[in-house]
């Protein structure tokens, strides 16, 4: 196994990129034994909060009692946070003390690619296109979830919904589906009523559905009534229960405190996470219905929801300085990080100059993710722009100019030769004068300054 932790089996497949599509990951499961089919699971689809309704959702079934399994993308540090078990109580609070707890072992993981690969070779015997790299991964997750026999497991699509090769459950605890917005356009469509319906693909039939209600979401007007006419169209044509869940009420309970935590009132009981953000209220409320369908206790909810972590998401790294880092890459993702920015410890930062390590990958709507920092009331006073390590990412040049071009001028760039190089500049800098740090743009940039800014704080 390569030394990043990737299988080989899968770095050869990642020329064939992104194929929505379920015949090959159906061939390759039957191969397989169907190992889907004995795995109990809750579905989640989503533009941006899926994650984090999925860290929710596993950490209260798992303060719950449940031995649970967890599938996300992309990975951050290391290839084996995408499949993971926590197991009960002990394991939920183990996970909050350290990200890597219950992450698939790399012997397991070998062994696991080592079936599939044997799989993939007699599909490809057989005439069929080669799986592509994320339906080789699914058919890992769930085989180890299978062998593993967890009580339940909680899926994050990759891609949309109806085509993604998570989609092979026939009959999933519960379907939910996140907030909507424009992004993979080009796979997915260009509206948000396509990619709505693309993402009510996982809907299924008696299956309870749960969705963000779309007035509680920051699309224009127009937008909003195009997501709940296609949800609701796509839940009765697939006969699955759906209940729009809406937070207003408890957007107005919702209070910072300046051990860096959030509060908010749900139902009449009070919430307290380390996911900062007014937009996570909502993903909270999302998994707290999953996991009153999954059956799970008051008293598990809350404490998962007050263990539940999801590293690169608003994450503070460090108090002094205070640095922050975010994988946001998508305008939504943007207001959301500005907004949270501003309540973030007893709304001490509200329009306060900040700092920030910047890296963005080309094929990324940049000038519309600064537009709505700038609307949002993110004061950057200085950008140290960098190249995250992927062949789309963005020029630092380029990305200095758009900053500028945003900003009207008025922001010191620096442009630094790695993304490393870049954060021990500007912890230097906000060490000396105290000025908040932010890193942003990318969750590979995330993924890939975490773990080195984590041990120079």
């Amino acid at each position: 196994m390569p030394e990043n932790g990737i299988p080989s089996v899968l770095t050869g497949a990642l020329q064939f990129g992104i194929k929505p599509g379920l015949e090959r990951i159906n061939r390759l499961l039957e191969l397989l034994g169907n190992p889907q089919d004995e795995v109990k699971a809750v579905h989640v689809a989503g533009t941006n909060g899926k994650g984090s309704v999925c860290t929710y959702l596993s950490t209260i079934l798992a303060c719950d009692g449940k031995k649970v399994g967890v599938f996300t993308s992309p990975y951050l540090e290391r290839f084996s946070e995408r499949i993971r078990i926590i197991e009960g109580r002990e394991g939920a609070v183990a996970f909050a003390e350290d990200d890597s707890t219950g992450e698939i072992p790399s012997d397991r993981l070998n062994e696991l690619s080592d079936k599939v690969k044997a799989a993939q070779d007699q599909m490809l015997a057989e005439g069929m296109e080669h799986p592509t790299e994320f339906e080789l991964i699914t058919a890992i997750g769930f085989l180890y979830f299978a062998e593993e026999k967890v009580d339940i497991a909680v899926l994050e699509t990759g891609l949309g919904g109806r085509l993604d090769s998570t989609n092979v459950l026939e009959a999933p605890v519960a379907t939910a589906v996140c907030a909507i917005g424009l992004d993979h356009c080009k796979v997915l469509g260009s509206t948000v009523a396509e990619i709505a319906a693309e993402k009510a693909g996982i809907f299924k039939a008696g299956v309870p559905a749960v969705c963000l209600d779309p007035d509680d979401t920051i699309l224009p007007e127009e937008m909003k009534g195009d997501v709940r006419r296609v949800l609701t169209e796509k839940a009765g044509e697939t006969g699955s229960p759906l209940t729009f869940i809406g937070v207003k009420d408890a957007l107005e309970t919702v209070s910072f405190g300046d051990d860096g935590k959030m509060s908010f009132e749900l139902d009449g009981r009070r919430y307290s996470t380390v996911l900062n953000g007014r937009h996570q209220v909502a993903n909270a409320a999302l998994a707290i219905a999953l996991a009153r369908l999954c059956k799970a206790s008051e008293d598990a909810i809350e404490e998962g929801i007050s263990l539940s972590r999801w590293k690169c998401r608003c994450e503070i790294l460090s108090f002094s300085p205070l640095v922050i880092i975010d994988g946001g890459h998508n305008p939504q993702g943007a207001e959301s990080l500005a907004s949270v920015f501003g309540d973030v410890l007893g709304g001490s930062l509200k329009g306060r100059p900040i700092r920030v390590v910047a890296g963005m990958m080309a094929d990324k709507d940049v000038k519309g993710v600064y537009e709505a920092y700038r609307d949002g009331g993110l004061n950057i006073a200085e950008a140290v722009t960098v190249r995250p390590d992927n062949p789309r990412s963005m020029d630092p040049s380029n990305l200095s100019e758009i900053i500028n071009d945003v900003y009207n001028n008025k922001v010191q760039t620096l442009e630094a030769q790695s993304p490393e190089e870049g954060v021990r500049i500007a912890l230097e800098r906000s060490k000396a004068d105290g000025m908040p740090l932010l890193v942003t743009g990318s969750l590979y940039l995330a993924g890939q300054v975490r773990g080195y800014l984590k041990g120079i704080i």
